[in-house]
């Protein structure tokens, strides 16, 4: 099977990123993904797309089959996901258009699988840290060079859809 190091979860608005791709069919027993995964590469490393929604916006965002899209993405090989988001602030010194690399998360969704920690064994996980450090540093990074304003911090809180947080 065809590996990948980097996954892209694209959202709304955003169906395809790979200039030259090869798409492959995932089989996961969470269910079909949301598309086919298109496999491609980008300055040498080898990186995984999937759109959330389907690549005609099929999925509205309280049926996006979450677990089979990551583990779709984990049987390809990956070890980083990327899945930028656009929403809404409640902070006036957020301006549209600015970056916020997020640090937390407060998911206020309901009535979808949230874990691929269903038994028999039990596991909890913690949720203090959940955004990789590394990619945050580099995200941050990257924002200042090319001079996009950035936010180093922020929370996201994730609503339960259809209605836009």
């Amino acid at each position: 099977m065809t590996k990948a190091e980097i996954g892209i979860l694209g959202g709304s608005g955003f169906y395809a990123f790979l200039e030259k791709s090869k798409e492959i069919e995932v089989k996961t027993p969470y269910g079909r993904p949301s598309s086919k995964v298109a496999m491609g590469e980008i300055a040498g490393r080898k990186v995984a797309f999937l759109p959330r929604h389907g690549k005609k916006h099929q999925y509205p965002p309280h049926m996006i089959p979450y677990r089979a899209n990551i583990y779709a993405l984990k049987k390809l090989g990956v070890k980083r996901i990327l899945a930028p988001a656009t929403v809404g602030s409640l902070q006036g010194e957020i301006k549209p258009g600015d970056f916020v690399i997020c640090d937390q998360f407060v998911d206020r969704t309901r009535g979808r699988k949230d874990t691929f920690y269903d038994g028999p064994r039990t596991t909890h996980i913690s949720s203090a840290d959940p955004y990789c450090p590394e990619l945050r540093k580099l995200a941050i990074e990257s924002a200042r060079e090319l001079n996009i304003p950035v936010h180093e911090k922020g929370t996201v809180v994730v609503i339960q859809g259809p209605r836009f947080s």
